[in-house]
């Protein structure tokens, strides 16, 4: 799972990651995750900003591959799936 800037000002994180638990067998968030720096549209245009902000996710999602990869927002999940090559998906669907 891969907490979004907004769900963290808004104090969602641990209840995002409590709904995760309930359907799926381990939850994981990458260390590092803070901002996957796609800033809006920004890291459409300039996706090297999201492979600088997301290198040690990469990284953690390299050694630890999972069945599903979620975000919370589309923006971050378009730029992590080019960054990471992992298909991230809507968790709040």
């Amino acid at each position: 799972m891969y907490p979004t800037c907004s769900t963290a000002h808004l104090g969602l994180n641990k209840t995002l990651e409590a709904i995760a638990g309930q359907l799926a067998a381990e939850v994981l968030i990458p260390v590092g995750t803070t901002c996957c720096g796609t800033a809006g549209d920004r890291g459409l245009l300039h996706p090297e900003l999201v492979r600088s902000a997301t290198r040690d996710e990469k990284a953690v999602l390299d050694e630890t591959p999972a069945d599903a990869y979620l975000s919370a927002n589309r923006t971050c999940e378009m730029g992590l799936r080019h960054a990471t090559g992992r298909p991230c998906r809507p968790c709040l669907a």
